[in-house]
C-alpha cells in the first residue's frame, strides 16, 4: 500500500522524534548542527550558507522538553562549532583541541537555554521579536567572552565569514564585526521563526485532515463535514454528530482555530526582522563614510616558501629571503615586508645579519619589515618583534608581539597545564609580550596627502583578528596596515586562508589597506574597503610579489564609535535579566510555565498518559 504525503510525512516526524528522544543521537544530532557554520569559512568560504547555517542548531535548542537539556544542546552545539572552526589544531594539539573546545562549548549553553525560551512552542509576536533582538545579544556576548586572547582569541567570529561580501564589508565599516554577526543571527533567528510558523500550519493541515475522516464508506452528507463516532450509522446529518467518549462542552477546539493567528503572529516579526537587516545594510552601503583616495604606495611582500626544519633552518630562510629580494631591485617598491619569524638572530646580538639586511634596503630602495623571533640581547627571554631595517640599518623602531598564541608560544598557566607539551605541538618556552603598539615611519617619500613619509602599523600572527588593534593603529595616524604572519604548521589546511581573509574585514573596519605577509602563504593585500589587491600569493609559492596599494584617509564609524554593538547587546541582555526578575517578583511560583504578556507559552515537559487498564489485568501486573 503506497503511503500519500502527509502519512509520508507522519512517518518522517515520528522516525526524528524517536532519535531526539535518544541523548545520545540527540547529542551528536546537536554536535553536528553545530558544525554546520564552519563551512561558511575558508576554504569553503560558502558565506551565503551563514545566513541559515544556525538554524538546525536553533530548531533543536527550541524542541528541548527542558531548559537544562536546551543549554545542553547549546553546550553541545558550541563544541561542534569550535572542533568545526578549530580542526586544523589536531595535528598539533591532538585530543587537547577537542578539551579546549569542550570548555569554551561551555558559552554556548545560556544561549541554548535563551533559544527555548523565545522560540520554543509557538511564539506569539511579543517572543517572535523578542527573540530577533535577544538571540543575536546572546550570541554577540559568546563571540565578544572568547575573544579574549586567554580564551583563544576571536577566531572564527560569524561576522568574517563575510569577507568577501562588499554589503557585509560596508557594515563592517559601521559596527565592525561584531554588527555583521548579529545581522547574520538577526536572519538566522528570523529563517527559524518562518520554520516554526510553517511546522505550526503543518500540524494544523494534518489534524484538519484527519478529523475529516470516517470509519464507513459513503453517506448521504459530504464526508467534510462528518465526524468520526463510536455509535452505529444513523440518519441523523452528521453536523450534529459528536464523539461519544468525550463529553460535550462549551470550550471549543483549540488546534485549528487559532492557527491562522498563531502563524501569522509568529511570521510577521521575521520578515520584519529580515527586512530590516536588508534595509540597514542597503542604507550602509549608501550613506556610510567611505575612506577617501589618498594616492597609492608600492609594497612588495617576500614569501620564501617551506623551509625544512633543522638546526641550519634560520640560516637557510634568510638565504632564500636575500634571494627573493634581490629581484625587486628595479621595480621601484616603497616597502619590502618579510613573513613572521623570517628572522631568527636578534639584530643586536648579529650585527653581520643587520648589515646584510640593509645592503638589501640599499640594493632595492626601500625599507624592510622583518620579524625576529630570537631571544633578546637586551632583555631576558624570547620576543617576536617586528623591526623596520633601512639603508643605514635598524631605524629603531621595533614593535614587540603583545598577544600571543595560547599553548603555540605559551602555555597558560604552565604548572597546570604544562602536560600538553607531551602530547602535542606546544610551545616548550613561553614567549615574552610587548606592552605597547608602534606606528612606525618609513624613510620613503610617499605622495600620500599626509605628508611624505608613510606610516605603518604592524601586527603579528593572529594578532590580526583582534579588532581593537588595528583600530588602536589607525587612530593612532596609521596609512597602512601590516600583518605579518607565519602558518607552516597548517600547511594543508583551512588555516592559511582563514587567516588571510581576516585582513579584509580589518581593512574594512578601519579603511586602511591592509598587507598579509606570509612564510609559506597565503600572502594577501586588502584596499581601504575591503576588496583584494592584486592576487594572492598560495601556499606552494615562493617568490617575491610587488602590489600597488591604494591609501586612504578619513574615519569610518567603526573607528570612531568602536564596539557600539557589543555594548548596545549588553543593555539588552541586562534589560532581558531586569525584565525577567520583575516578573518573578510580581508573580512568584508562576513564572517558570507562563510566558510573557501577548504571547504562546514555550514547551512545557511532556506529562506521561494515565497506564490503559483492562478488566482482567495482565500476566506482569496482576489487577492492573
Amino acid at each position: 500500500m503506497e503511503l500519500s504525503g502527509d502519512d509520508r510525512l507522519e512517518r518522517y516526524r515520528q522516525c526524528a522524534a524517536r532519535l531526539l528522544a535518544s541523548r545520545w543521537w540527540r547529542g551528536a544530532i546537536a554536535v553536528t548542527a553545530g558544525a554546520l557554520p564552519a563551512l561558511a569559512f575558508p576554504a569553503p568560504s560558502l558565506w551565503w550558507f551563514a545566513y541559515v547555517a544556525l538554524v538546525p542548531w536553533m530548531l533543536l535548542a527550541r524542541s528541548a522538553p527542558t531548559a537544562r537539556r536546551a543549554a545542553l544542546d547549546g553546550w553541545l552545539g558550541g563544541l561542534g562549532f569550535m572542533v568545526a572552526v578549530h580542526h586544523w589544531l589536531l595535528p598539533s594539539l591532538h585530543v587537547f583541541t577537542v578539551v579546549i573546545a569542550a570548555l569554551l562549548g561551555l558559552l554556548w549553553a545560556p544561549w541554548g537555554w535563551l533559544v527555548r525560551r523565545l522560540l520554543g512552542g509557538v511564539p506569539g509576536p511579543g517572543r517572535a521579536a523578542a527573540a530577533l533582538v535577544v538571540l543575536p545579544s546572546g550570541w554577540l556576548m559568546v563571540e565578544l567572552v572568547r575573544s579574549w586572547e586567554g580564551l583563544g582569541g576571536p577566531w572564527g567570529l560569524l561576522g568574517s565569514s563575510q569577507w568577501q561580501v562588499p554589503p557585509a564589508l560596508r557594515l563592517a565599516s559601521v559596527g565592525g564585526v561584531w554588527l555583521v554577526s548579529a545581522f547574520v543571527v538577526v536572519v538566522n533567528t528570523g529563517v527559524a521563526l518562518l520554520a516554526v510558523a510553517g511546522e505550526t500550519a503543518a500540524r494544523s493541515s494534518t489534524r484538519r485532515t484527519g478529523t475529516r475522516r470516517t470509519d464507513t464508506p459513503g453517506t448521504d452528507t459530504p464526508s467534510t463535514n462528518t465526524r468520526r463516532t463510536d455509535t452505529p450509522r444513523t440518519d441523523t446529518p452528521s453536523t450534529n454528530t459528536r464523539r461519544t467518549d468525550t463529553p460535550r462542552t462549551g470550550t471549543p477546539r483549540t488546534d485549528t482555530p487559532r492557527t491562522p493567528t498563531a502563524v501569522t503572529a509568529t511570521t510577521l516579526p521575521a520578515l520584519v526582522g529580515i527586512l530590516t537587516v536588508a534595509t540597514a545594510t542597503a542604507a550602509a552601503w549608501a550613506w556610510a563614510p567611505r575612506p577617501e583616495p589618498a594616492g597609492h604606495t608600492r609594497v612588495a611582500v617576500v614569501q620564501p616558501g617551506i623551509i625544512a626544519d633543522g638546526i641550519a633552518s634560520a640560516d637557510q630562510r634568510l638565504a632564500r629571503e636575500e634571494a627573493l629580494t634581490r629581484t625587486l631591485a628595479g621595480r621601484d617598491p616603497d616597502l619590502v615586508v618579510w613573513g613572521e619569524s623570517s628572522v631568527g638572530f636578534d639584530l643586536a646580538d648579529r650585527p653581520d645579519v643587520a648589515r646584510r639586511i640593509a645592503a638589501l634596503s640599499r640594493e632595492v630602495g626601500a625599507d624592510i619589515l622583518v620579524n625576529v623571533d630570537a631571544r633578546r640581547s637586551d632583555r631576558p627571554g624570547i620576543f617576536k618583534s617586528s623591526a623596520l631595517v633601512g639603508p643605514d640599518g635598524p631605524t629603531g623602531d621595533r614593535y614587540d608581539k603583545m598577544r600571543l598564541v595560547p599553548f603555540g608560544e605559551y602555555i597558560p598557566a604552565r604548572s597546570l597545564l604544562g602536560w600538553a607539551t607531551s602530547v602535542g605541538k606546544a610551545a616548550g618556552e613561553d614567549r615574552r609580550r610587548g606592552d605597547r603598539q608602534v606606528v612606525m615611519r618609513t624613510g620613503r617619500d610617499v605622495p600620500s596627502g599626509q605628508g611624505h613619509d608613510l606610516r605603518i602599523g604592524p601586527l603579528v600572527c593572529f594578532e590580526s583578528a583582534f579588532p581593537d588593534m588595528s583600530r588602536r593603529l589607525t587612530r593612532d595616524g596609521a596609512q597602512l596596515l601590516l600583518a605579518q604572519s607565519a602558518t607552516s604548521s597548517f600547511q594543508n589546511s583551512w588555516a592559511p586562508r582563514q587567516h588571510a581573509s581576516l585582513a579584509a574585514v580589518r581593512a574594512a573596519e578601519t579603511g586602511r589597506p591592509m598587507v598579509h605577509a606570509t612564510l609559506t602563504g597565503v600572502s594577501a593585500v586588502y584596499g581601504p574597503e575591503g576588496s583584494r589587491v592584486g592576487s594572492t600569493i598560495g601556499t606552494s609559492a615562493s617568490t617575491a610579489a610587488l602590489y600597488d596599494v591604494p591609501l586612504a584617509t578619513g574615519e569610518t564609524a567603526y573607528v570612531k564609535w568602536g564596539d557600539w554593538p557589543v555594548h548596545a547587546a549588553l543593555l539588552v541582555l541586562l534589560a532581558l535579566g531586569l525584565a525577567e526578575g520583575l516578573r518573578a517578583l510580581r508573580s512568584p511560583g508562576r513564572t517558570a510555565g507562563r510566558a510573557a504578556p501577548g504571547t504562546t507559552p514555550g514547551p512545557a515537559p511532556e506529562q506521561r498518559e494515565p497506564r490503559a487498564r483492562t478488566a482482567h489485568g495482565s500476566p506482569a501486573r496482576p489487577g492492573r
